[in-house]
């Protein structure tokens, strides 16, 4: 019996199963569309199709490197057992390495690529494995460097980065001891950007103006000469009832003033700050203070600005750590990126009632 594609996606929507597997069962059951069916039940293919809305937030990350390029890949399940199985992160590890050997375009390349060592598609080898451990498991995304890369696994897999570098001193065992270090930096402080020069000018603007808002909507950080115009505002304006302007005459000189007023009176002083933007914005002694606090926010969320974590190996900033390194080498060494995953993140994670379940089941 022959069938159509239309048999085929047919098939697909019926039981779930991807494609290939559809039409795999098709020809194994000469076209004979219930038949099909149960071949892919047999096979538990039927079976994942079912467990595929499942919340796969727990898992590992995978990676491999080798003198071409570097891969890292997210593969998620729904139990940390299951993403602890020696079985389940060596599957991952095949797939870090197929990329690095198959050079996918995207996720469904990936999937349909040979996995690495094996005679099966990288689909078909996570297929292979949920027959064994029957919970969902999804292949989420994966990243690839080319060139030199220094790669750290945190936790088991619970996290996984990729530092690339550009350097001619790649063989030496210093650089490679650097890369992993500056790796665990990544891992650890959970960079957004290498340096100030990759951040935007709108990302900049906005980051300024969250800052400056931030500022207003918290009087007490307010540089002194400003909050004493929002202070003398709010008082001319009548909006502090007599308990606050009779705390705020006895301890205005005290640093803890703040500690001596009403929610009201702080959420009074915050209304008159925010009303006041403009006017404040534009005042140089607030504007060096936005800049003290921008320049902050970069050195936390800039790579290479930021203060390196193993100060038992270096006191300094992470890109000061790498110039050192690079000097005492004779070498040139560059960070051309990073990449950092860490498993089940922006996941949301499904919470069961297990008393509520149970209460369900007894009506």
């Amino acid at each position: 019996m022959s069938f159509t594609a239309k048999d085929v996606q047919a098939l697909r929507e019926k039981t779930g199963v991807g494609m290939m597997d559809c039409k795999k069962a098709l020809v194994e059951a000469d076209g004979d569309m219930d038949k099909a069916v149960e071949i892919l039940r047999e096979k538990g293919l039927a079976s994942q199709a079912k467990k595929a809305g499942r919340v796969a937030a727990e898992g590992t990350i995978g990676v491999y490197t080798d003198s071409s390029a570097s891969a890292l890949v997210e593969v998620n399940c729904e139990t940390d057992f299951v993403g602890n199985n020696p079985e389940f992160k060596e599957l991952a590890n095949k797939i870090a390495k197929t990329v690095v050997t198959a050079r996918p375009a995207d996720l469904d390349a990936l999937k349909a690529a040979t996995i690495a060592d094996g005679s099966v598609t990288v689909e078909e080898a996570i297929q292979e494995l949920f027959l064994k451990i029957r919970e969902n498991i999804k292949l989420r995304r994966f990243a690839l460097v080319e060139g030199t890369a220094v790669s750290y696994i945190h936790a088991g897999g619970s996290v996984g980065v990729l530092v690339a570098f550009d350097t001619n001193a790649a063989d030496k065992a210093e650089f490679v001891e650097m890369g992993k270090n500056v790796a665990m930096q990544v891992a650890a402080m959970s960079p957004e950007y290498l340096s100030q020069a990759d951040i935007s000018a709108d990302e900049l603007a906005k980051m300024k103006n969250i800052t400056v808002e931030s500022a207003l909507n918290k009087p007490d950080t307010l540089p002194k000469p400003i909050l004493m115009k929002v202070i003398n505002k709010a008082i001319a304006d009548g909006l502090l009832n007599e308990t606050d302007l009779a705390a705020y005459e006895a301890e205005k000189n005290n640093k803890f003033l703040f500690n001596f007023l009403s929610p009201e009176a702080i959420a009074a002083f915050a209304q008159v700050a925010v009303a006041g933007k403009e006017e404040y914005a534009a005042d140089p002694i607030f504007g060096k203070a936005i800049e003290g606090r921008i320049s902050k926010q970069i050195k936390e969320i800039c790579l290479l600005d930021q203060a390196f974590v193993r100060s038992d190996v270096f006191e300094g900033t992470v890109g000061a750590y790498i110039a050192n390194v690079a000097k005492t080498l004779g070498a040139e060494i560059t960070v051309k990126s990073f990449c950092r995953f860490a498993k089940g993140e922006g996941i949301e994670k499904r919470e069961d009632d297990f008393a509520a379940e149970v209460a369900s089941m007894m009506k």
